[in-house]
Formats: C-alpha cells, sequence, structure tokens
C-alpha cells in the first residue's frame, strides 16, 4: 500500500510538472542556438509601446533572421516588474537589452552597466537618465530612440485649432518623469501665446476619472502629454471629456486615438525600428553605445480623429490626415 501510494504521488507530481510546463510563460533565462540573444522589457501594453516593440524585432529579424532571440517580456505597468525582467535577462546573459518606455530603461540601466543598453519610446534621455550636462549621447552604455514630437508645434497646434480658448489643462501622470518634462516645456509656450495653463495630475489609474472631471471642469482644452498611464485609460478618459464637451489634443497618436481630437504624431513602429537597427550595429559592428546620438523621429504628420471632432464640432485644417482606425 505505502509503495502504489509513493507511486500514484510521483505520477500527480509529473503531471502537474507538465501543466505547467504547457501554460507557463516562456523562461527569459533558458538560450536559444541563435547567436545573438536580446530581451526586450516593455512597461505596459498599448498602441504605442506595441508598434515600437514590433519596429524593434522586425528591424533585428530583417538583418539577422535565426541568428537573433528575442524574449519580449511585459511589466503590466509595475516599475517593479520591469526590474525583475531586467535582472532576469542580465542574469540570463542577454548580449542587448531594450527598455521601451522611461521606467523599462531606468530598470535595465540599473541592473547592469556592460551589457548594452537601448531605448525607445523616451522622450528625454536627460531626464530619464538623470544627465545634467547633456550634449546628445549618455556616456553611458546606453543610447536609442526618443518618441517626442516637438513641442513648440504641439502648441501651435493648440492655438490653431483652439485660439479663442482661455484655459488650457494639462493632464498627465505625476509619476511619470517625462509627462512632467513635456508639461513643463509645453507650459512656457502656452504662456507665450497668451493661454492661462495649469496641471492636473494623477498619481494612477484609480483617479484618473475625478482628475479629468475637475479639469474639465476649469478648462477650454486639455492637452496629454506622451503618458503612458493616460494612453492605458482613454476609455475612461474620452467618457467624461466627450460627456464635458471639452477638447482634447494629444502627444501622441495613440491617446488621441482614444480620446483625442487631433495630435502632431510620429511613428512609435519607426521608432522602434530605428533602435532595432542601432542594436544591430551595436551587437555586429561593435558601435559604442556610449557614444551613439540619441535618435529622433524625422517625419510628423497633423492628425485627426474624425469621429471625436465631428461629436465636438471641431474643424481642423486640410493638412490635417484623419486617424486610420481599424475595423
Amino acid at each position: 500500500m505505502k509503495k502504489k501510494l509513493v507511486v500514484m504521488t510521483l505520477i500527480a507530481s509529473m503531471m502537474l510538472t507538465g501543466l505547467t510546463a504547457c501554460g507557463g510563460s516562456k523562461d527569459s533565462s533558458a538560450k536559444s542556438d541563435a547567436k545573438y540573444q536580446v530581451g526586450v522589457c516593455q512597461l505596459v501594453q498599448h498602441d504605442a509601446l506595441d508598434a515600437a516593440t514590433e519596429g524593434f524585432t522586425d528591424a533585428l529579424k530583417d538583418k539577422l533572421g535565426d541568428d537573433v532571440d528575442i524574449d519580449v517580456q511585459n511589466a503590466a505597468g509595475d516599475s517593479a516588474t520591469c526590474s525583475t525582467i531586467c535582472n532576469t535577462f542580465v542574469s540570463g546573459g542577454k548580449d542587448l537589452i531594450l527598455g521601451n518606455a522611461t521606467d523599462a530603461l531606468v530598470a535595465a540601466t540599473q541592473a547592469t552597466d556592460t551589457i548594452p543598453v537601448l531605448g525607445t519610446s523616451i522622450t528625454d534621455y536627460a531626464t530619464a537618465l538623470q544627465i545634467d550636462d547633456w550634449k546628445g549621447t549618455t556616456g553611458m552604455n546606453v543610447t536609442g530612440t526618443s518618441d517626442l514630437a516637438p513641442l513648440d508645434e504641439q502648441a501651435a497646434m493648440i492655438k490653431e485649432l483652439f485660439p479663442d480658448a482661455k484655459k488650457v489643462g494639462i493632464l498627465y501622470c505625476s509619476a511619470e518623469a517625462n509627462s512632467v518634462y513635456q508639461s513643463t516645456q509645453i507650459t512656457g509656450y502656452l504662456e507665450d501665446m497668451g493661454y492661462q495653463v495649469k496641471e492636473y495630475t494623477f498619481s494612477d489609474t484609480n483617479d484618473i476619472a475625478g482628475v479629468v472631471t475637475t479639469a474639465c471642469e476649469d478648462s477650454d482644452v486639455l492637452y496629454i502629454p506622451t503618458d503612458n498611464t493616460a494612453a492605458s485609460c482613454t476609455e475612461t478618459i474620452n467618457s467624461v471629456a466627450l460627456a464635458a464637451e471639452v477638447p482634447i489634443v494629444a502627444g501622441e497618436e495613440g491617446i488621441c486615438s482614444g480620446c483625442g481630437v487631433a495630435t502632431l504624431s510620429i511613428s512609435y513602429y519607426d521608432i522602434g525600428y530605428r533602435a532595432g537597427e542601432m542594436a544591430y550595429e551595436i551587437l555586429v559592428n561593435g558601435a559604442d553605445p556610449s557614444t551613439m546620438e540619441i535618435e529622433y523621429a524625422s517625419d510628423l504628420t497633423k492628425e485627426y480623429n474624425a469621429e471625436i471632432c465631428e461629436k465636438l464640432g471641431v474643424s481642423v485644417p486640410d493638412d490635417y490626415v484623419a486617424i486610420k482606425k481599424e475595423d
């Protein structure tokens, strides 16, 4: 009887192990036979960051084919999880790490000062990495691409679309350093244009609805920078702002598609792809990330959300392009 019980226990244990192996995620510490091992830490899942990751992986696959294995991990919006992912990449011996969004980049730089680190979807590297004397390169094992569209041109877009507005509210997550940077910069431009500007910040997703309600009550138009938390909550933001009939100008296409009327857009796929090309130069040709300049999107497009513009009665000039939405 005892022997039979031991056998049954062993069989049950083997079955449980098999189920876990089938249902679990990929072990980022496991190596394939590919020549290069690359880890991608993406802060959170939303359209813009997804496009950047896709561009990055496409570029490396285009350049290296089966010679590269790319392990993509999503931190579900948690900076502590970013740290866990990046530390696992380091212990697993990755040849290069991509940090997609600021918290992911910071986690990667804290995890290693020897493995090359690339960033994408980063607004301002000096802010993200706390570099005071910024000269275009990090001087560290870090380089990458930025998602910053010129903030003076974004302010000019608000003036073009809403010349009679008096009050502009800037809505963003206070925990995102690059959002703070964008708000500070565009505030100066807007105030020079004669607008009264006030910040409305939320600390996480739980207080967004309340903050948006207050912002709409006190503002003629809202501006949302390239903010990952806001990008993940456009449905909530839109439900409040649309009911209040307050238009939103957004810092990127994904946010605009969800809750905005217009944006000065870049392609996140393109900046991700360019980061992938930079990764190839580092991995194959020995380029030094510490001396590689941060690169910016070269193509800017004025876009508008036709559905929301129609609901709010907002007219846009002829040089604006309607955002294409998936069916």
